[in-house]
């Protein structure tokens, strides 16, 4: 039985089909490692893109909260202000004698309201047409506190003054210190219950 005869072109096909098959597996493999590296990019990018959003948020509410900060120390406190009124006093100088006229006011701090007593509602007049009382003043009731305290403030405010000579006073710093040196001596007064803000000098004559 005759063998069938294999026809000379088909060595030439198949090297064709085997080249066929091995450019389809590089361009396969081409996509492949091209898709992985752009999900590595885009992974990374994304990683980077995330990481700079949050330190930007962060460095905002940092600055923001410094700002903040800074308002609430610019701000200065505000209390209530009680004039003691004017002082005429020798100072320490001895020769030649000097004494000093000036007029001295503290603002102290203003208590909040205690949130656990109740306000009593000002209870309407008898009588037809009547209106009711007006409420009380809680910064008038804290300077008529403060006034069974002027005469012990007072004697400070003498005491720590008639302390100094004029040529310590002369002087911004000195002026300063006796201020400091008057709010401790309140402060002590107050035993806590009050606090002196600041001490204010109206009229200061030295002769």
């Amino acid at each position: 039985m005759a063998k069938p005869t294999q026809s000379p072109k088909e060595p030439e096909i198949k090297e064709k089909e085997k080249n066929a098959d091995g450019g389809n597996n590089t361009i396969l493999i081409n996509v492949i490692t091209t898709t992985i590296v752009c999900i590595i990019f885009i992974g990374v990018n994304y990683f980077l893109q995330s990481n700079l959003l949050t330190t930007q948020l962060k460095s905002i509410s940092t600055e923001q909260t410094a700002e903040e900060s800074d308002e609430a120390l610019d701000k200065p406190e505000k209390g209530i202000v009680l004039d003691l009124g004017d002082f005429t006093m020798n100072l320490s100088d001895i020769d030649p004698r000097r004494y000093l006229k000036a007029n001295v006011a503290i603002e102290i701090t203003n208590p909040e309201p205690d949130p656990t007593q109740a306000v009593e509602e000002p209870k309407p007049s008898g009588g037809h047409g009547g209106h009711g009382e007006a409420a009380p003043d809680p910064k008038a009731d804290l300077v008529a506190e403060m006034e069974q305290y002027k005469p012990a403030i007072r004697d400070a405010v003498i005491t720590v003054l008639t302390s100094k000579t004029s040529d310590e006073l002369a002087t911004t710093a000195g002026k300063e210190l006796a201020k400091q040196q008057i709010a401790e001596a309140v402060n002590g007064i107050f035993d806590g219950e009050r606090e002196v803000i600041r001490v204010s000098f109206g009229q200061f004559i030295m002769q």
